[in-house]
């Protein structure tokens, strides 16, 4: 990832930030500036909650470049509160049996190692919802 495009998008790598339709209220991330469902323009800029549920995962053992030296490692398909279905590497997953359905927290981690450019990127992982912070029933 160049340097330049990097920097203009640590609003959503650090933020789950993303934009929501005036016309039809659809979330969407990462942000665009035309509603595809409703084709309104003059998206406005929505912060997500950062509480999802695991719709889906599968555990990498051959990485990509740049992630090598997290691999083995986990990526899930993630259905955020306010409804968009987005892919993130999954985090302080080891040892925790991974369910559909269940509760996860966005935190800001890193995601690949330093390239070419000498920098390391950072951005949103979910991990299983701590049992301190789940709601009693």
């Amino acid at each position: 990832m160049e340097l330049p495009r990097y920097h203009r998008l640590r609003g959503p790598y650090y933020r789950l930030e993303g934009r929501a339709c005036p016309g039809c209220s659809r979330r969407f991330v990462p942000p665009r500036s035309v509603c595809p469902t409703c084709k309104s323009g003059g998206l406005r800029p929505f912060a997500f909650c950062g509480r999802a549920t695991l719709y889906s995962w599968s555990h990498v053992l051959q990485p990509a470049r740049g992630f090598a030296s997290m691999a083995p490692y986990t990526v899930g398909m993630v259905r955020l509160e306010e409804g968009p279905l987005v892919s993130a590497q999954l985090a302080d997953a080891d040892g925790v049996e991974l369910a559909v359905g269940m509760p996860l927290e966005m935190v800001t981690r890193k995601i690949r190692d330093a390239d070419e450019h000498g920098y390391i990127v950072y951005g949103y992982k979910f991990r299983p919802l701590l049992m301190a912070t789940r709601p009693r029933p």
